[in-house]
């Protein structure tokens, strides 16, 4: 019997899983115990406490060596957006790094077809990122040739649960880049149940569950994506780092750090969401934590505070890469953080569902006026990839209609390079209507719904009388991305 059989039957076996689960689990009730012990404690006593910890049952396998340069503009994990066909024009238009839309850990379970079909790929997705290194830091066995762009994210609120979806990921889907863990998203329904940027307040159960997915994972490298913090009066970013590159104090000397390949920081809290500007000049005070962490982990050699090799992503030294994530919109914008914030790469989410070219413009250093018939061309090309990945019956024609119009109701906030009066565009702004240098320019700035559809029926056929369309997220204040 296959394994997505079992799953979908509850018969997968967990066995390695479970163990270290059970692990985790006492772990967390003895630290509990050592910590609320009364302040008059023998010495004895504390000792006794002590002498409860053991250690994990095993150690995290060696992990495949991860790559993150200036070369390799990522694209976000982008809930509803982030569907195939719409990587699959980033990819053509030079994307170097994707990541499925976010899935559910507990639906992963339970063998959910709606979540697990969010792990396919197209093949060009399967080849290699662009390599010429330079300016960041590359490892001595890292192989570009085995390397691929498509990674998986999930959300999850308990340690057991991403434990067991990445132990099910990383043997239903072996040949992920990586696994995301979101530590960001700000949606009510996943903050609310304890997952997503609820996380950052609960920074002792996140770094059980990048242990926990990390000893599980096989050769599959762990990374998270996190936020400033949840609240923006208090940003928690410094501390995570912290946690995430060396391990809580407590854990660091015994355990070794928690095994975390890259970090993502977006520059925005839960309470601001999209709708203020991103953080740029904190983004960059997290570089330069991180550089300096980076470069702790070599000063820490030959110390009792060394963490274990085998805990350590990517190599030895247990160097981990850091992205910038918020407001990223031309090859201007690409450029001055990657140098002035001192990030390995930085991940676009709204920039690219505006105008996916941003990643032809970051690879050709310049900016790209596109016509309305090139613009039109890719949403001909959506089109097409939506009726291949999803079916040209009924069905498949109502889904890639469907995000289609969800994608356009980004798209049409693109103002042509030739029509600003200065540059570089800004993500946030909200221009007057305005007439295009064409009829088909005009129609795809409109901002009636009505009027997406229209598009949509130059590929697809009219739609049913009545239909209408009522956009998931909004554009300026897009919630999906964490």
């Amino acid at each position: 019997m296959g394994d997505k059989i079992k799953l979908n039957r509850k018969r997968l076996d967990f066995a390695k899983a479970d163990e270290y689960i059970k692990w985790m689990n006492s772990e967390a009730d003895i630290n509990q115990d050592f910590h609320h012990r009364r302040k008059d404690q023998s010495s004895q006593g504390i000792e006794d406490l002590r002498a409860r910890y053991v250690d994990p049952p095993f150690k995290p396998s060696e992990k495949r060596r991860l790559y993150f340069g200036p070369e390799t503009p990522t694209l976000a994990p982008l809930t509803t957006q982030g569907n195939l066909p719409f990587r699959r024009i980033c990819v053509e238009l030079g994307c170097q790094i994707t990541y499925s839309e976010m899935a559910m850990s507990m639906p992963l379970l339970q063998g959910s077809k709606t979540d697990w079909t969010l792990m396919k790929a197209h093949e060009s997705e399967m080849s290699p990122p662009r390599f010429s290194p330079g300016r960041t830091f590359v490892f001595d066995d890292y192989d570009n040739s085995k390397d691929l762009k498509f990674g998986a994210q999930i959300s999850g609120n308990q340690p057991w649960v991403v434990t067991k979806a990445a132990s099910a990921l990383s043997r239903l889907c072996p040949q992920l880049r990586l696994i995301d863990l979101n530590c960001g998203c700000p949606i009510d329904m996943v903050f609310k149940s304890g997952g997503g940027s609820a996380l950052l307040e609960s920074q002792g159960k996140m770094e059980r569950m990048i242990r926990g997915m990390n000893a599980v994972s096989g050769s599959i490298p762990i990374t998270a994506k996190i936020r400033t913090g949840v609240k923006s009066s208090r940003p928690v970013a410094p501390q995570l780092l912290g946690r995430l590159a060396f391990g809580s104090r407590e854990h660091r000397a015994r355990l070794g750090a928690p095994g975390c390949a890259a970090v993502t920081l977006h520059g925005r809290s839960r309470e601001q969401r999209y709708t203020k500007k991103a953080d740029w000049a904190y983004i960059g005070e997290c570089a330069a934590l991180i550089k300096s962490y980076n470069e702790q982990k070599d000063a820490l050699t030959d110390t009792a505070a060394e963490p274990d090799e085998s805990t350590l992503p990517n190599a030895k030294d247990g160097r981990m890469y850091f992205l910038g994530n918020g407001d990223c919109y031309s090859h201007v914008d690409y450029f001055e953080h990657v140098d002035k914030a001192h990030v390995d790469s930085v991940m676009i989410g709204r920039g690219a569902l505006i105008k996916p070219w941003i990643f032809e413009e970051i690879e050709k250093g310049q900016y790209l006026d596109k016509s309305s018939s090139e613009r039109l061309g890719y949403v001909e090309k959506f089109a097409r990839y939506g009726l291949e990945a999803w079916g040209s019956d009924e069905v498949g024609l109502g889904f890639t209609r469907r995000f289609l119009l969800e994608w356009l109701s980004f798209a049409h906030r693109y103002v042509p390079i030739g029509l600003l009066e200065r540059l570089p565009p800004n993500l946030n702004d909200r221009p007057p209507a305005y007439k295009g240098r064409d009829e088909l320019e005009t129609l795809m700035a409109s901002t009636n719904y009505k009027d997406w559809i229209k598009i949509t029926e130059m590929f697809l056929g009219p739609v049913h009388p009545g239909f209408q369309f009522q956009p998931k997220h909004k554009s300026n204040a897009y919630e999906a991305e964490g």
